[in-house]
């Protein structure tokens, strides 16, 4: 009898730990979504179905604070001790940078990557993001090639029936805009005068990439940028600045209420425009464009200019434990391992997701029907080059900001001066001095 109650003990406390076994807690992470509201959305509902579909994880989505960048807002979350399991935003430049600091886990090391990458197709595009080590911290998830848009509406009001191609095309421009509408301006862009370093992807590298044919700006530890296209892209923003067509004083929407005629462009202000301004038609009201070109430069036949490449993907936070990370990690797969949600990232965001199969796969034949903006983008995806990839891309950065360009585009100095300043800055920097 004795023997019989000590049985049924036992089987009632095995029960009672299986029970409370099938009932523990899911394990709650965080995922940081860009500062942008369309990703930050896209994030929260795939999030909420899966949450919905298991619950072994539960996955908490919030935007990465912007101010003064999101890379600043990650080293301190990192220093203070509260990084979140998975965030994205991530491009090789600043994944270096986590990468030399341990800060980041080896996604190739995670159980369904080989799954993950051959689903997307990933085979060749993942060779571009293996660092020196031989292993994968990011996982790319979108690249924009960025184009420049043009006010085609207002340039046929000032007799120009397609878009200039060459500096000096634009200076025409130029020239014509104020002859007729004297308070507009051909580019309106407050952040040339600004020396904060990711701004010059968007301005100067754009036109860099184009002038020197994709040379590399940073090699190593060294400058190997073509000095002549860079003197060439400063001088052309001084231009445009000297002769009044350029604003850098505060505006609100500038292209879109037409007091600017061209800017640079990337495919996340479709959805905005869209909701917002919607007299903003393609092929009716606005063109996207390659980027310029001086005028002594010339490519082969059928090329186009080359154009910086705004690619960056997700990252798991090593400062997370063991569990947290396998668990950001089993909703990343489960993100990644359907096409689905790659459709559903071009429908919310306007931007491509980097997959190797965009033309082929049957979940995406209607996209450039459906978002025929985005052909221009897919065109000049194989021309587009990525961002430097040397962990000390932001003092490179705002050393060719402080240096050089915003100097000349103020006028206080000329392109080769500014140049030689901003040069000398850089190789300091990469000395370590």
């Amino acid at each position: 009898m004795k023997k019989l109650v000590v049985l049924l003990s036992v089987l009632a406390l095995m029960l009672t730990a299986i029970g409370a076994a099938s009932m523990a807690a899911p394990i709650k992470v965080t995922f940081w979504a860009a500062p942008n509201p369309t990703q930050e959305t896209f994030w929260r509902n795939l999030a909420d179905k899966f949450n919905a579909s298991q619950d072994e994880v539960q996955v908490y989505v919030t935007a990465m604070v912007e101010t003064p960048s999101s890379e600043a807002t990650i080293r301190n979350a990192i220093a203070g001790g509260k990084a979140p399991a998975a965030s994205e935003n991530i491009f090789p430049g600043f994944g270096g940078e986590l990468v030399n600091s341990k800060a980041i886990v080896p996604l190739d090391t995670m159980p369904g990557w080989d799954q993950v990458i051959k689903s997307r197709a990933m085979q060749d595009i993942i060779k571009g993001w293996t660092f020196s080590d031989g292993h994968v911290y990011i996982l790319p998830v979108y690249a924009n090639a960025m184009l420049f848009a043009w006010r085609s509406d207002i340039l046929k009001e000032i007799g120009f029936d397609t878009p200039p191609t060459t500096y000096s095309g634009i200076m025409e421009v130029g020239k014509a805009l104020k002859a007729k509408y004297p308070d507009k301006f051909v580019l309106a862009r407050k952040a040339l005068v600004e020396s904060t370093w990711w701004q010059r992807w968007f301005d100067f590298f754009m036109l860099y990439d184009a002038a020197s044919n994709g040379q590399p700006f940073i090699t190593g530890d060294k400058v190997t940028a073509d000095d002549a296209a860079v003197i060439k892209v400063f001088k052309f923003y001084g231009d445009l600045a000297a002769n009044g067509y350029l604003l850098t004083k505060p505006a609100s929407h500038p292209f879109e209420t037409g007091l600017s005629i061209w800017r640079g462009l990337g495919p996340w202000s479709f959805p905005g425009w869209r909701a917002n301004y919607p007299e903003l038609v393609l092929n009716k009201t606005f063109v996207t464009t390659p980027p310029p070109l001086p005028d002594d430069v010339t490519l082969p036949a059928g090329a186009q200019p080359k154009t910086f490449a705004d690619a960056k993907g997700v990252v798991i936070y090593a400062q997370r434990s063991p569990e947290e990370q396998q668990a950001i990690w089993k909703f990343l797969k489960w993100v990644f391992t359907d096409p689905i949600n790659d459709r559903a990232w071009v429908d919310a965001t306007g931007m491509l997701p980097m997959r190797g199969d965009l033309t082929t796969n049957q979940t995406f034949t209607k996209v450039f029907e459906e978002h025929p903006e985005l052909q221009g983008y897919a065109a000049e995806m194989p021309y587009a080059v990525p961002a430097i990839s040397n962990p000390k891309f932001a003092d490179i950065q705002t050393a060719l900001s402080d240096k050089g360009l915003v100097p000349v585009v103020m006028g206080k100095k000329s392109p080769e001066q500014g140049w030689a300043d901003a040069k000398a800055a850089i190789e300091a920097i990469l000395a370590g001095k």
